[in-house]
């Protein structure tokens, strides 16, 4: 059986979201395959185990005062979770003991499931960490993780790769600070109405719409507070959204039906995504043509396999006049793995955390294949001293 550690939460402001995600995965997870360990991450980065995390009551209440502190030790191969615990020590029958903090194993991880978003945990931080010691993970690498999260790099991608994506331009927050009217100058080089949008961020957190100078001003303020890097975008006014999932890695990819969130205007509201009471509903199968269905399937793919994606996603696009398609954004580790889009595709939850282990075990089997020593003889071939090196 193998020992599946669920992280939960993250030091995102997506954490709430997050753990939702996370609780459908543990409630999905099958229990005869799975001994399954939740390892929550607070909104400070604390790692907490204990019973109770495996619940959603737990986190509705707000009370993780039953939970003990875990550690890792980032050596390759220690895939241990580590506890302190104190003991007591007598020195003699009249004498006071001493509490002395023992470091003590609490459970090896064979994979690891991300029931993760946004900043810190969507960004490849948290993969990083993991390849560091070893440990299997579901979703993409640290570079298709980073890629994803970041809106301009992703778009940089895309565009070199001819994948659709609309107008935009970038600056970072100490631009705005210095010279505000310089950097409001290119951005009036775009035209309005311009979304304004921190380029690290999911969630539709920080994110507004401009129409003119004064709002776009409003908007640019509203972002840097989130992000010190913010992409402006030319907004399509007469525009549908259409989603779609993938599942695989490599050249072995599926794609879910087609999905497309209706009852909002202009912005997706985070509460819109979440929320049962937010408005928003969505129509599954989309209503699209059968060329456009082909082409956002297609370019789904090629979105999920540039930035070398495994695991699920799911690939927002923008379908304007009911015509024209552009790849909005990708999101690498979706909430809900997306099940809701794949379930009609003909795999169910269960099937597809299997699937999403399957794959993580896969990728860490390939990453093996590869070589980390290299035998030479450059240090005889090298002279050091104080002054500097030279390679002979």
């Amino acid at each position: 059986m193998l020992n599946v550690g669920v992280l939960v939460g993250g030091r995102s402001v997506e954490h709430e979201v997050a753990v939702i995600t996370a609780m459908q995965m543990i409630e999905n997870l099958d229990k005869s395959k799975y001994n399954i360990i939740p390892i929550y991450i607070d909104n400070k980065g604390k790692w907490l185990v204990g019973n109770g995390f495996e619940k959603f009551e737990t986190y509705k209440k707000g009370d993780f005062s039953m939970g003990k502190e875990v550690f890792i030790n980032p050596s390759y191969g220690d895939k241990t979770l580590y506890v302190i615990n104190k003991n007591t020590t007598s020195k003699g029958l009249f004498s006071k003991g001493e509490d002395v903090e023992q470091l003590e194993k609490f459970a090896t991880l064979d994979v690891a499931v991300l029931g993760l978003h946004g900043t810190n945990s969507e960004d490849g931080t948290i993969q990083g960490l993991l390849d560091t010691m070893g440990i299997p993970y579901t979703g993409g690498d640290v570079l298709a993780s980073s890629v994803g999260m970041d809106k301009v790099l992703m778009k940089d991608v895309y565009e070199h790769n001819n994948i659709p994506v609309v107008n935009y331009m970038w600056f970072y927050r100490d631009e705005w600070t210095e010279d505000e009217n310089l950097v409001i100058s290119k951005i009036e080089n775009l035209n309005y109405p311009l979304m304004v949008k921190p380029s690290n961020l999911g969630s539709s957190i920080g994110i507004s719409k401009a129409t003119n100078k004064e709002e776009l001003i409003n908007a640019v303020n509203i972002a840097i507070n989130y992000d010190e890097k913010i992409i402006i975008e030319e907004a399509i006014e007469n525009v549908r959204e259409i989603n779609c999932a993938v599942l695989g890695r490599n050249e072995d990819l599926i794609t879910s039906v087609l999905e497309e969130p209706i009852g909002w205007k202009d912005i997706q509201s985070f509460e819109n995504k979440y929320s049962k009471d937010g408005g928003a509903s969505r129509r599954i199968p989309a209503e699209v043509s059968d060329e456009v269905k082909k082409e956002i399937e297609e370019l789904a793919k090629k979105a999920f396999k540039v930035i070398n994606c495994s695991g699920t996603a799911r690939i927002d696009f923008l379908l304007e006049n009911d015509k024209k398609v552009y790849v909005n954004e990708i999101n690498t580790l979706p909430g809900s793995t997306s099940y809701h889009l794949l379930d009609k595709a003909g795999i169910d939850f269960k099937s597809l955390m299997d699937k999403l282990i399957d794959i993580a075990l896969k990728n860490e089997e390939e990453k093996q294949k590869n070589m980390v020593t290299f035998k030479s003889d450059l240090y005889l071939k090298t002279s050091y001293g104080t002054k500097g090196s030279s390679v002979k």
